[in-house]
């Protein structure tokens, strides 16, 4: 097999070719045709998260080991599997979903490993999907793709799964409340094109970048906004939503998009994040009571949550974000245009 691995933070991923995994006991093994391309990868290349005010969480104090291969949304044919791998899908395209625990915690015993405080997950801890096999400890891991395209299919496991959980804590919105959804990237742009298959009628995208809020009128977005494009943001998100600006979900997660999100909320709102950006933001704490704000954390999401995104996507009515492909030994570049803007929905790495 070969993999395109980060050997030290803020360097070029390496190419390693090594004999191709024997999957032992319960594990699969796939070989990968698809990997999707998140923007997390940024942060875990770069090796830190910044947490604002000159502090960062480097990646090494959270608990990251070298060399390790990327790419956590994988899709792949499932070749052999362990021989305590019951009813191993041999021959079937699946896709993986890589948000795994310890096993042990309450979390991951109430099947929300995604809430683990040791997660394990692949193409973070794990080797991942920007290599030509990938190794998956349970056939359980594995979710039907129906006849979905696999290009399309790919991003659901992490851009998909996250936003579709977010959405489910920011819910309900009636007819006559808003949704704004910060951010018209992959996460963004998912975002619009879920909450609409969920019935969600009025959607406001934000974005400073006008060609990422054309993509987001396409995907279904009632309304947009350039925060650049107002003197007051605050104020134009309101207006747009007529003061019922029920819900944010903040795909970016910065200091921008939290502090304009938090602020146009309406009472009794749900403000919730799920963006890594970075940074930090003041907030004096009479206003929560006050204004009944929830300010909500989401983090990517159960597999539960996957198996019911994709049951929805199945139906149809969950209109497919701007996909593009490239090989999978492009990885790294394709990372550095991510990091730039350069790009529009999602990269999918190939290996056919």
């Amino acid at each position: 097999m070969r993999s395109y691995s980060l050997m030290e933070p803020g360097k070029p991923f390496q190419a390693i070719d090594k004999p191709d995994p024997v999957p032992t006991g319960t594990e699969v093994l796939l070989k990968v045709t698809r990997a999707g391309v998140c923007h997390s990868d940024i942060h875990i290349s770069d090796g830190y998260f910044d947490l604002g005010g000159g502090k960062v969480l480097n990646i090494v104090d959270r608990g990251q080991k070298f060399p390790i291969t990327l790419g956590h949304e994988v899709l792949g044919e499932v070749i052999a599997a362990g021989p305590d791998a019951k009813d191993a899908p041999i021959g079937k395209t699946m896709l993986v979903h890589p948000w795994l625990g310890c096993g042990e915690c309450s979390a991951c015993k109430a099947e929300q490993e995604n809430h683990c405080p040791t997660m394990r997950s692949i193409g973070v801890f794990r080797d991942g999907g920007y290599a030509t096999h990938c190794v998956v400890p349970h056939p359980k891991y594995l979710v039907d793709i129906g006849n979905v395209d696999p290009s399309i299919a790919t991003p659901y496991s992490c851009s998909g799964v996250t936003v579709y959980s977010a959405l489910k804590k920011a819910l309900p919105i009636r007819d006559d409340e808003w949704l704004a959804i910060m951010g018209a990237g992959g996460l963004g742009l998912s975002a619009v094109a879920i909450a609409k298959a969920m019935g969600v009628k009025n959607i406001i995208s934000v974005d400073i970048d006008d060609s990422h809020l054309t993509a987001a009128k396409d995907m279904g977005a009632t309304a947009t906004l350039n925060p650049k494009s107002t003197d007051s943001a605050v104020a134009a998100l309101q207006k747009l939503a007529g003061g019922e600006l029920r819900a944010v979900v903040d795909t970016v997660g910065g200091e921008a998009t939290a502090n304009l999100g938090i602020a146009a909320v309406r009472k009794g709102g749900r403000y919730v994040i799920v963006g890594l950006y970075g940074g930090q933001i003041s907030i004096s704490l009479p206003t929560i009571p006050m204004r009944a704000v929830s300010i909500l954390g989401s983090y990517v999401g159960s597999l539960d949550e996957l198996k019911e995104l994709m049951e929805l996507v199945k139906t149809g009515t969950v209109k497919p974000i701007p996909i593009s492909t490239r090989p999978v030994e492009t990885a790294y570049d394709t990372l550095q245009d991510l990091k730039a803007g350069k790009i529009v929905g999602r990269v999918v790495l190939t290996n056919d």
